[in-house]
């Protein structure tokens, strides 16, 4: 029977520090952008200014005149004009999807799309060459509004498709099996004097990923192969399509993701710009490298979010919910991305989060505008769908006249009722929402603070406190490969890992899932020293190379540790199993006789035994080796789980809003998370940490502003505002530990929490401070600006002029037309 080795120091629940962090500080690293290939050429696009027209001429002589410019290529110059980027998930059987060429042909369907390309023999001629190229544009309307897009009359982006509307999904609990009828617990609610409906609307913002290392890409068709480096998340996904798009057969592509500086699902994309080297590569015999600029990165990467939700909740005056009804318009942007079109679905199953709903109906439509494709970003449907839930359950309370945390312990899945199948289907396997608030709720001295909130309010302090709240689950994993098939996508959710046992006993782990800041390499080295019994610093990680990693689903997700993790562990447990058959031959006893424990098997009650170093040696010489038996350890393992993992927490947030300025603060912040059993957590502590701040800045700071005629007016760091380290205050984290049920070692996932959990928090803190004041919502971002503008027509005040306050998002604004929005919203 195989054992799981119990080294003498276990690594599982260690914090150390990372082991690829001094090669990425030091320099060391290999960025897509540090690799130089003799005689390498660039890449760069002309972009379309405009959100609609028709190209009526593109005349690229001049451009083709500037010294160092090797040609300027059109889609038909290329071929191209017949390749469809992929959407991958297609979410009901008749959903609407245009075809998307890697440069446009004969339209353009959002400001930033490409229209050419440009080679040169330098970079900076490249771009050079790029202003120089004429294009003579038809204007045409742009389609800006979700509501207005599938009003009767509306402007219709792609003609031939004959609606802005892509899909329309419904998920209904008593369709299902798993509820009663929302609508028909709604409308007995509205008749029931004794039951109460809250019905509310959000405006989830458009977003950009805003990673730190802009897109890159370099082709190299010299060799046998093409080899591809790309910063991406998904080299295997990259191969595969690039495989289907170009005709190269796959066994004569390569793709390498080399270090990755941040994705945050911003580059989980199969991109124009990969198959455009790759065509241009082709077509001229040698290398090419494309890296965006900034400003390109912000307008032709694909963006996140940008939902309208309509929701509706019923429950009785008691407090306790019945029902929960979600409407939502979700913008694809111009195109569906590789999974844009069910981002907002994967959040349809965690509306009702950890609460006993008894009907649910969830409502999607997908809608074309002309703006820049959206598609996952960290968390993809799950943060848009805790916002919703979050917000609302705050609503229900204040309805009530009730404390939010209590409706909130009133209404949620006790740990006893654990294992627990909600009423969107999922089945939740473990989790304790109690112990994880009340750790939270003490570590944030809840109670003083609502003391200091009430006497704020009774003094008329200029500054008010409010309290946030969120206490949410997430669904981790994507997987299992049945789930995604039902769901309409077409790829699996298996996982795959490889450990190879070297002659000396050191070890080399290779993975399907690659890294771009999480800290795998160190990880999966904790997890095999303690299955093997070998040193931390003896186990290297091989990932991000289709040649070297041959199978792999990549990472996103918080699928790495949950599923990836779990490939290694079986893949572990396979070498000790041949292990065991060797070092049983070695010390003539009987496999069943033998422990394995600290890298070491030994005969049960005798002091007599073998490490498995020796075993390895062994096995690489083969000259006393069992019968007909390979001489080798090497073990692979795929890995598909039954289940999705869910881990939980508690956030909490203290809020001072300046009353006069509008201003909004974050005092404290405290989070408990339960993701599980710990790996490393230190690693869970900076991932938390990161979440935290993508997602207050949703809260407060980042919006992607779009102006009339379709153009992205925030397209720069200038004016699409990130918190700094000096906005955001020290957190406090902490941890539970419910372990999972579904994978052997009890672990959940950690990458997104921080940011699914922390932007409700942030709001229902704003809205807590103000709320007494007659102020109901405030649009996300809660810039100054809205804040105050919110406050001033609360009290029944001219709102024509905002006041400066110098150290603020935004500040400095001024005077602002309220019949202008956009010039409010520019940040």
């Amino acid at each position: 029977m195989t054992t799981t080795a119990e080294p003498t120091t276990p690594e599982l629940g260690r914090s150390r520090t990372r082991k690829e962090d001094a090669r990425l500080i030091t320099g060391r690293t290999r960025f897509t952008d540090n690799i130089a290939l003799p005689g390498l050429l660039h890449l760069s696009l002309v972009r379309s200014p405009v959100a609609h027209a028709r190209i009526t001429n593109i005349d690229t002589e001049e451009a083709k005149r500037l010294p160092g410019v090797l040609g300027v290529y059109t889609a038909r110059d290329l071929g191209a004009e017949e390749i469809a980027l992929p959407c991958a998930w297609t979410i009901v059987p008749d959903q609407k999807a245009p075809q998307r060429p890697p440069l446009a042909v004969d339209t353009v369907h959002f400001a930033g799309e490409g229209v050419a390309i440009v080679i040169a023999r330098d970079a900076a001629t490249a771009r050079d060459a790029t202003e120089l190229v004429e294009v003579d544009w038809e204007d045409r309307p742009p389609v800006l509004d979700m509501e207005a897009a599938v009003a009767d009359g509306a402007t219709l982006l792609h003609p031939d498709l004959g609606t802005n509307a892509s899909a329309h999904y419904v998920f209904d609990s008593e369709e299902a099996g798993t509820g009663e009828s929302a609508d028909r617990l709604i409308a007995a609610a509205e008749s029931d004097p004794d039951s109460i409906v809250v019905r509310r609307r959000y405006r989830q913002q458009r977003l950009i990923p805003a990673f730190m290392e802009p897109r890159s890409v370099v082709v190299d068709p010299t060799g046998e192969q093409y080899v591809i480096w790309s910063a991406t998340q998904v080299p295997h996904f990259v191969k595969v399509f690039m495989a289907l798009l170009t005709g190269i057969p796959e066994h004569k592509l390569r793709v390498i993701a080399p270090d990755v500086g941040g994705g945050f699902g911003g580059k989980l994309q199969v991109t124009p710009e990969e198959v455009l080297c790759t065509l241009a590569a082709r077509k001229l015999g040698k290398p090419v490298k494309w890296t965006e600029t900034r400003s390109e990165s912000l307008l032709s990467a694909h963006h996140g979010r940008d939902q309208i939700q309509d929701i509706t909740l019923a429950a009785k005056r008691d407090g306790t919910v019945t029902a929960l009804k979600v409407e939502l318009l979700a913008d694809m942007g111009a195109y569906l991305a590789l999974v844009g079109s069910a981002i907002p679905i994967l959040g349809a199953f965690l509306f009702n989060s950890i609460y006993k709903f008894q009907g649910y109906r969830f409502e999607c439509t997908n809608v074309f505008t002309s703006k820049t494709p959206t598609d996952a970003y960290r968390g993809a449907g799950r943060p848009e769908a805790t916002f919703a839930i979050e917000r609302t359950m705050d609503e229900l309370a204040v309805e009530l006249g009730r404390d939010p945390m209590d409706v909130r312990r009133q209404n949620w899945i006790k740990h006893e009722e654990f294992p627990f199948t909600t009423v969107a289907g999922l089945h939740y396997d473990s989790g304790d929402y109690e112990a994880a608030t009340a750790k939270a709720t003490e570590l944030f001295d809840y109670e003083g603070l609502r003391r200091e909130q009430q006497e704020r309010r009774e003094r008329n302090d200029p500054v008010q406190l409010g309290i946030g709240i969120s206490t949410f689950t997430e669904m981790c994993g994507l997987a299992p490969s049945r789930w995604w098939g039902a769901q309409g996508y077409v790829g699996g959710g298996w996982e795959h890992a490889t450990i190879r046992m070297l002659p000396l006993g050191k070890v080399e782990v290779v993975v399907g899932v690659s890294a771009h800041g999480q800290g795998h390499e160190t990880a999966w080295s904790q997890i095999v020293a303690d299955q093997l019994g070998v040193p931390f610093e003896d186990v290297e990680v091989l990932h991000g190379d289709t040649q070297i990693s041959h199978r792999g689903l990549d990472t996103y997700g918080s699928r790495s540790l949950v599923v990836g993790g779990i490939a290694v562990v079986n893949a572990a447990q396979k070498v000790v199993g041949k292990a065991r058959k060797v070092a049983a031959h070695l010390l003539e006893a009987s496999e069943d006789d033998l422990e394995f424990s600290g890298g070491r098997f030994t005969v049960r009650g005798t002091d007599k035994g073998v490490g498995i170093g020796d075993v390895a040696f062994a096995t690489f010489q083969s000259h006393n080796f069992p019968e007909g038996m390979e001489p080798s350890l090497d073990s692979d393992a795929t890995f598909d789980p039954e289940a999705f993992s869910f881990p939980h927490g508690t956030h909490l947030a203290a809020m001072e809003v300046d009353t006069e300025t509008g201003r909004a603060t974050l005092r404290s912040y405290v989070c408990v998370d339960d993701v599980g059993k710990a790996v490393n957590p230190l690693l869970i502590e900076g991932q938390v940490h990161g979440g935290l701040a993508q997602g207050i800045a949703q809260a407060l700071f980042e919006e992607a502003n779009y102006d009339e005629q379709g153009t992205l007016v925030n397209g720069t760091f200038v004016d699409y505002t990130l918190p700094s380290a000096s906005d955001l205050p020290s957190f406090t984290t902490d941890r539970t530990e419910t372990p999972s049920t579904t994978n052997p070692l009890g672990v959940k996932g950690v990458g997104e929490a921080g940011t699914i959990a922390s932007t409700p928090a942030i709001v229902n803190g704003v809205l807590d401070a103000v709320r007494h004041l007659g102020v109901t919502e405030v649009e996300m971002p809660c810039t100054p600006q809205r804040v105050w503008r919110a406050i001033q027509e609360a009290q029944g005040r001219a709102t024509l002029e905002t006041p400066v306050d110098t150290h603020s998002p935004g500040a400095g604004l001024g005077s602002i037309d309220p019949n202008n929005p956009q010039e409010e919203e520019v940040q």
